[in-house]
């Protein structure tokens, strides 16, 4: 199974948005958006959640993830 990572502090920190106002603008749970910016590496992440990102931040997804091992 790869791992990636996501760029979630990045893009928020580019935005000028905390990771509070990424949740709010998201509708994701704050927790969650802090787990995923603090996570050198997931294994599995919860594809609604990555289109939610990808839409806040005006990104495709691929810009939110790094894959770290295929």
């Amino acid at each position: 199974m790869g791992l990636i990572r996501l760029k979630v502090r990045e893009l928020a920190t580019e935005k000028g948005w905390t990771l509070k106002e990424v949740s709010d603008r998201t509708g994701i749970p704050y927790g969650t958006v802090r787990s995923y910016a603090h996570s050198l590496k997931l294994a599995t992440v919860d594809y609604t959640a990555l289109l939610k990102l990808a839409r806040v931040f005006d990104v495709i997804i691929e810009d939110l993830v790094e894959v770290l091992e295929e």
